[in-house]
């Protein structure tokens, strides 16, 4: 089963004084292909500019954009049309000596490692029981489940408490936080049993799903995890990838995936804030 969604995500930023030049990369396309399909997909800017697109490292589109006029605000919106599919189950096949395989952490290397904000938790005394029991568990598949359902015990969803630079550790450590925070928690559980786990950004549509309705929404994040293929797992709400959510970018953590980010000249910046509204359509 698939849902054809609209998603409208406004951002921007807003300066203390006019900015003569800036550089900037929004990552704000759904991705196209792993059973979701753009159908349409648009990036407007205030002031107007014109918009190179190019593929990341991590497979991630990015529409890249400069400006060389003088501005105080700069208004971001995409508009985006997709169709979404439910994750797979995880595979109860896979073993750990399967994950060991020098072909496995060959290839998803980058996806087992510490990097900016997943610290490794075998390094923290307070994980370091959960992480023996996890590994103790007869398949990977037993684990990640584990993992993804330790986190939503020990962590309480909390907006404020933390920002875009707070690790893995820290949030662990106060046991609160937002999705993101989720996310990297459960990377940081996940990659030291040497299951490849990546980070995922998009849009999470929370309405009843009746065609035509319109629902407030923000960006959200979630883990994928390898078993022999990746699967969509979302440790903020304790339940696997549906047809609610949209993938925009992946990535090893936040670092990786921020929608906004770019350099300019001038003085400081505040912004605007982001509104992001989704919309169940007919197929």
């Amino acid at each position: 089963m698939s849902w054809r969604l609209k998603v409208n995500h406004h951002t921007g930023l807003r300066y203390t004084e006019p900015v003569s030049a800036s550089f900037n990369e929004a990552r704000m396309t759904p991705a196209d292909g792993g059973g979701q399909l753009l159908i349409a997909h648009e990036l407007r800017t205030s002031p107007s500019a014109r918009v190179q697109s190019y593929t990341d490292y991590w497979g991630t589109t990015v529409e890249a954009f400069d400006l060389h006029e003088s501005h105080t605000v700069l208004d971001i919106t995409s508009s985006s049309v997709v169709e979404t599919s439910v994750t797979t189950p995880l595979a109860a096949t896979v073993t750990w000596d399967d994950l060991k395989d020098e072909a496995v952490s060959d290839r998803w290397c980058e996806y087992l490692r510490p990097s900016r904000y997943v610290d490794d938790a075998r390094d923290d005394p307070n994980r370091a029981e959960l992480l023996a029991a996890l590994a103790a568990y007869p398949r990977p598949a037993d684990a990640i489940l584990a993992a993804v359902s330790a986190v939503e015990d020990r962590m309480t969803y909390t907006p404020g408490f933390t920002t875009v630079f707070t690790t893995a550790s820290e949030a662990w450590a106060h046991g609160a936080g937002v999705c993101q925070d989720f996310t990297h928690v459960t990377l940081s559980l996940l990659r030291p049993l040497g299951i490849p786990a990546r980070y995922v950004s998009g849009y999470l549509y929370t309405g009843s799903g009746d065609v035509g309705e319109r629902v407030t929404g923000e960006s959200h994040a979630w883990v994928e995890v390898w078993d022999g293929d990746w699967h969509g797992l979302d440790p903020t709400n304790g339940r696997v990838v549906g047809e609610g959510h949209i993938i925009v970018a992946r990535g090893r953590d936040y670092a990786d995936v921020s929608p906004l980010k770019g350099i300019y000249a001038g003085g400081h910046s505040e912004s605007l804030g982001v509104t992001v509204t989704l919309t169940r359509l007919p197929r």
